[in-house]
């Protein structure tokens, strides 16, 4: 099969096979392959619009067992740094992000030993009581999984309860590579592949929306990375007519500036081609998912605008608080009218949204 006819097989929205998806990734020409992204993108999401958001990533602690090799910010439980934001905290952070104009809190913690179900029902329902509007993008399903395991609960009845307490969406979080090979090299504490894929299926069936994320350049081949796009799509493929799904995928280059594990010696730094090329590779393999992101907080401003020809659609979010990425190395930054400005500069139209990818009404202060 030429690379023409897998053009045209993609543009039919037929799915690829991992090998037709490599032979792409690796062997068409970057301006072709932007092309046939660009044209999907307009398929899936129509017109001159580009999506972004207002919200605060705020760390519920930075305590983890996972051991992942990348991460510079968690520490162990008796550890002098070891903190748990306290509900004074979150307050300040709340107000200030509502005065920004966010609603939105993407809440992350982690794999807490000493966390159970209870403390993040009472988290949730705290948050949930003093700023009713708040929305809780929260957790993931490394932090779903380790929170069944402690309190030997089912993934459905952990996120049932966690919904109960207020969590409104579940976010992709600790996706990495959807590879045991990878994981243990990588996070060798971080449930597996099967467990994320299998706490993201319970979520469709309740009718959550999600997002899926793949963290890569680091110890993956590129194979194992569009295995990572074909687990995402077939587990879409799965929903229930009418789940929200996954709405959006999200991926970035590892931020290994600041590394000092022996696995990523020799590990060379994603170019922004490849980059691109990654975006552009998604959207083609992902023909189910809606919503590509350019993540412009690990590419910087100018990558991340290419990209928006490369198939993406959204710019994400301004994160007026972010630390795990940024203390790996990511230094970017954005703020309301810097990133509404780079979105037109680009040759696109600025729509603010929420996590469901609805329209929100464009925020009046800073």
């Amino acid at each position: 099969m030429t690379l023409s006819d897998l053009y045209k097989k993609s543009l039919d929205l037929v799915p690829l096979s991992d090998e037709e998806a490599l032979r792409l990734y690796g062997q068409a020409p970057l301006a072709e392959l932007m092309r046939v992204a660009n044209e999907l993108r307009q398929r899936h999401v129509a017109g001159n619009g580009v999506s972004w958001q207002i919200d605060r990533n705020v760390n519920i602690t930075n305590v983890c067992i996972s051991g992942c090799k990348f991460c510079t910010f968690h520490c162990g439980l008796h550890s002098p740094k070891a903190y748990t934001t306290t509900p004074e905290e979150y307050a300040q952070k709340i107000e200030e992000l509502f005065a920004k104009g966010g609603r939105q809190l993407l809440l992350q913690g982690g794999l807490h030993p000493k966390y159970g179900i209870d403390f993040y029902e009472t988290l949730f329902r705290t948050l949930k009581r003093r700023f009713p509007s708040l929305k809780l993008h929260a957790l993931g399903p490394p932090e779903v999984a380790h929170i069944a395991q402690l309190e030997k609960l089912t993934y459905r009845q952990t996120l049932e309860r966690l919904v109960a307490a207020g969590l409104d969406s579940l976010p992709g979080a600790g996706a990495e590579i959807l590879d045991d090979r990878v994981r243990k090299l990588l996070s060798p504490a971080k449930p597996s592949a099967q467990a994320w894929l299998d706490v993201m299926r319970e979520a469709h069936q309740m009718g959550l929306a999600t997002s899926a994320t793949m963290m890569f350049g680091h110890i993956e081949t590129p194979a194992e990375r569009i295995k990572h796009l074909r687990l995402i799509r077939d587990l879409q493929r799965e929903k229930p007519q009418g789940a929200l799904g996954f709405l959006a995928f999200i991926c970035w280059p590892a931020q290994l500036d600041n590394a000092s594990s022996p696995i990523f010696e020799g590990v060379k730094k994603v170019s922004a081609e490849e980059y691109i090329r990654t975006v552009a590779i998604s959207r083609i393999m992902l023909n189910n998912v809606p919503n590509i992101q350019a993540s412009w907080l690990t590419v910087g401003k100018a990558v991340a605008q290419l990209c928006l020809w490369a198939g993406a659609n959204d710019f994400g979010s301004i994160m007026i608080e972010e630390n795990v990425v940024s203390s790996a190395g990511a230094s970017h930054s954005f703020d309301k009218d810097g990133i509404t400005a780079a979105i037109r500069e680009a040759g696109y139209e600025p729509w603010l949204r929420n996590q469901r990818y609805e329209q929100e009404l464009q925020p009046m202060g800073s």
